[in-house]
């Protein structure tokens, strides 16, 4: 298993919150839809460079649009398929969402993209930002943020 760079920590996920997607209240249409905006575009492009030091093996994502527009920059820079997974869903990501974290606890590198809320399944983590991204060891105990 690759280490954090420079840290000589294991990594196992890199726990990454969708970029920013304009207003939800302003939006008319199913939440789910919501694109990214101008900002959370830039931001998504941003974070392949951002995680450029770490092996990435596998792509997780809320079947949010605007997740899924967060990591696919990072998808075809690495040529990874995007796995679309419903468990994390605003719906379910507290409860399906959590324990598909704690089952990632194996020999790859995994970024995972989701919403407000899934980094209460992380030990000890404040509330994240839109766009940014907690790395996470084997217990899910924070190594830091890329």
């Amino acid at each position: 298993m690759d280490a954090t760079p420079g840290r000589g920590r294991a990594v196992v996920i890199l726990l990454v919150r969708h970029a920013t997607a304009g207003d939800r209240v302003a939006w008319e249409g199913d939440d789910r839809e919501r694109p990214l905006d101008r900002h959370g575009r830039g931001q998504a492009k941003e974070l392949v460079e951002r995680l450029a030091p770490y092996r990435v093996d596998a792509i997780l994502s809320s079947p949010a649009l605007r997740c899924i527009q967060t990591v696919e920059p990072l998808a075809r820079a690495r040529r990874l398929e995007l796995d679309v997974r419903k468990e994390l869903g605003e719906k379910l990501q507290d409860t399906e969402g959590a324990k598909l974290l704690r089952s990632l606890a194996n020999d790859e590198i995994v970024v995972v993209c989701g919403h407000s809320g899934l980094e209460q399944a992380v030990p000890d983590a404040d509330r994240w930002g839109e766009g940014d991204t907690l790395v996470l060891g084997p217990g899910l105990e924070i190594q830091g943020a890329a």
